[in-house]
């Protein structure tokens, strides 16, 4: 079976400027390990591959596909169980700033046959491998804010996704290095008392990565 992406370069657009040079089969490498490193355990693995069997191969998504994974994936307008308005922006966002936090950490690297150096360029100068890190961790950063805006919406809607069932390891299920969820602790924006998960009083980021 072929890879299924979805998102690709045009999708870049409108959010981050990347170089027309960048070969779009390059960029898929990064998106595909966004996929499956990022996305996949941040929406468990049952929700996940329920999920992808809606696109088609192109990486759009099907005329017959329930509507609550064409609200999951392009965002909706919504009323949380308050009665406010939610404005859900989707899974795109989230995965885009996955795929260019990856982007980002590997892009500076270049392979040889003596072992991994830096890149450098003839019109620009090298940025410093501390420099890097700190690009790669602002790009997790804003990744993970949106992911909480995922999450929200997961937990105003779960009774339209019997699949997904709310795990905090999810959260931590991250490759070595520095982690989405590591940075950005601040606690979901919900309205004073709100309780997601059903509990007598909602917990803060840091407890869920417990």
């Amino acid at each position: 079976m072929n890879p299924i992406y979805l998102i690709n370069q045009t999708t870049f657009q409108n959010y981050e400027d990347i170089s027309v040079n960048v070969k779009p089969e390059r960029l898929n490498v990064f998106i595909k390990k966004a996929q499956d490193l990022d996305l996949k355990p941040f929406l468990g693995h049952a929700l996940y591959y329920d999920f992808i069997q809606n696109f088609n191969a192109d990486g759009t998504i099907m005329d017959t596909t329930p509507q609550q994974y064409k609200d999951l994936l392009n965002g909706s307008e919504y009323l949380d169980r308050y009665g406010h308005i939610v404005l859900y922006e989707g899974l795109i966002p989230t995965l885009v700033y996955f795929t260019f936090a990856r982007f980002i950490e590997a892009d500076a690297v270049h392979y040889t046959s003596t072992g991994p150096v830096l890149k450098h360029h003839d019109n620009a100068d090298a940025i410093a491998p501390k420099d890097i890190i700190k690009l790669v961790q602002q790009q997790r950063s804003v990744a993970n804010a949106h992911a909480n805006e995922v999450e929200k919406f997961l937990w105003d809607n779960k009774t339209e996704f019997p699949l997904w069932h709310y795990n905090g390891k999810n959260k931590s299920s991250r490759q070595a290095g520095p982690r989405i969820r590591s940075i950005d602790r601040t606690n979901f924006n919900y309205p004073s008392g709100y309780d997601p998960s059903g509990l007598d009083s909602y917990l803060p980021i840091t407890e869920f990565m417990n």
